[in-house]
C-alpha cells in the first residue's frame, strides 16, 4: 500500500513538473514572438485569396521558432507586407496605420494569443518538416524558415468586420 502511494506521489510530482516546464516554454515562446523578430519572403502564388510565404523566425530553440511561424506570418501580412521576387509579386501590409497594433491592442492581444483567432487564417504547407537550408544557427539562436499559406481574403474580411481595418470600398 505504501509503495503504491509512493509511486502515485512520484507520478504526480513528475506530471506537475512537466506542466510547469511546458508553461515556462510557452511564456518564452510568447516573449520571443512579442518582439516580432521575423522576416517574410514571397514563395509563390497560393490559391486565390491566399499568400504563400516563407517565414524566418528566430529563437534559441528550433521548435519554438517553428511553432511561432504561423503567428509571425499573420502579423507580417497585417503590419509589414513583403517584397516580391522574380515571378512572384510582393504585397503591401493590410494595415496602413503604423500605430494600429497599439491603438487596437484590445483586439490584437487576444487575437495573437496561443491558439488565438489568427490560427483560422494560416497553415503550414510543408507538414512542419524543415529543409536543411532553412535551419540556420545565428549566434546563440536559430533562424528557422517555414513555408505557410495565409488566407488573406478571410483575414481582411475578419479585420474589417471587427472594425480594425477600413473596407476596400471605403474612401472612394
Amino acid at each position: 500500500m505504501k509503495s503504491t502511494l509512493k509511486i502515485t506521489g512520484i507520478a504526480l510530482i513528475l506530471l506537475f513538473t512537466t506542466m510547469v516546464n511546458t508553461e515556462a516554454q510557452k511564456r518564452k515562446a510568447n516573449k520571443d514572438t512579442r518582439e516580432w523578430r521575423y522576416e517574410l519572403e514571397a514563395m509563390g502564388t497560393g490559391v486565390q485569396g491566399t499568400y504563400l510565404v516563407k517565414v524566418w523566425s528566430y529563437s534559441k530553440k528550433p521548435q519554438v521558432a517553428i511553432e511561432q511561424a504561423k503567428k509571425n506570418a499573420v502579423h507580417g501580412i497585417i503590419f509589414k507586407g513583403f517584397t516580391g521576387k522574380p515571378g512572384v509579386p510582393g504585397q503591401r501590409a493590410l494595415a496602413n496605420n503604423s500605430n494600429l497594433e497599439e491603438e487596437k491592442a484590445e483586439f490584437f492581444d487576444p487575437f495573437f494569443d496561443d491558439g488565438g483567432k489568427y490560427m483560422k487564417f494560416v497553415s503550414i504547407t510543408n507538414d512542419g518538416s524543415i529543409a536543411a537550408g532553412d535551419r540556420l544557427k545565428v549566434g546563440k539562436e536559430y533562424k528557422i524558415g517555414v513555408i505557410v499559406s495565409v488566407n488573406v481574403s478571410a483575414l481582411r474580411k475578419d479585420l474589417e468586420d471587427a472594425g480594425v481595418l477600413k473596407g476596400l470600398s471605403n474612401g472612394f
